[in-house]
């Protein structure tokens, strides 16, 4: 299981246990911030995000070659730039690309670049909410929104939910990754709202949280170190 610790991807031994419980081995508190924090305070959350399958323009000044009109973020959240390689867009804003451009165009290739990156189309982004809330589903929503706004929108907890099992997927840098939180303390103001960008999966409440860390860890290909959910 991989998760973020002060910037660093670690790698964690699964717990082999005969019970398994998902929050013994995802990431909670200080730990699930790290991987997935709240909106930057400096305002950022206010402009758009890019998100997968967007089309995005990028001009390099005074580079007819490395401009381009429209290139498409893929699935998996990144684009591929001439010199610099594989860069993960998704979660960025165009100026936040921009930046990544320059520094990576100018640690070799270009003497202070200058780059300006544009979104040419949108794609939908949307955020999937599931398990124990009123009304599950797939909601669309521009650039990011936080996990109080993503359960407001799928009209809020059921009255069996299990509001300290709140637990977020996501794909970061084509590595599949989940976080546990505390709806409870969220939604009272004693912890962080953390954001959510498209292509997150919610899932609140301990049993829907085991049957979709089921699928989690089938699709990271680690189901079969489990003998029992």
């Amino acid at each position: 299981m991989r998760h973020l610790i002060k910037g660093t991807l670690v790698i964690l031994p699964l717990a082999l246990s005969g019970c398994f419980s998902p929050s013994a081995d995802l990431p909670k508190g200080s730990d699930a911030y790290a991987m997935m924090p709240p909106p930057d305070p400096d305002g950022m959350r206010s402009a758009y995000k890019i998100g997968v399958l967007d089309t995005l323009s990028i001009r390099v000044f005074q580079e007819p070659d490395l401009s381009f009109d429209e290139l498409q973020v893929d699935s998996a959240g990144s684009i591929n730039f001439p010199l610099v390689g594989e860069i993960n867009a998704a979660g960025q804003t165009p100026l936040q690309l921009s930046r990544t451009i320059e520094a990576g165009l100018g640690e070799r290739f270009i003497r202070s670049p200058q780059v300006v990156v544009g979104v040419v189309q949108s794609a939908a982004q949307r955020v999937t909410v599931e398990g124990n809330v009123t009304k599950p589903g797939v909601y669309e929503i521009s650039g990011s929104t936080t996990l109080l706004e993503a359960i407001a929108r799928s009209e809020g907890l059921t009255r069996t939910a299990v509001v300290d099992q709140v637990i977020v997927f996501r794909v970061v840098n084509g590595q599949r990754m989940g976080a546990i939180f505390n709806f409870k303390d969220i939604s009272e103001g004693k912890a962080p709202d953390p954001e959510i960008l498209g292509g997150d999966k919610i899932v609140v409440g301990f049993s829907a949280v085991k049957g979709a860390y089921r699928d989690f860890l089938q699709a990271a290909g680690l189901v079969n170190a489990f003998t029992r959910f």
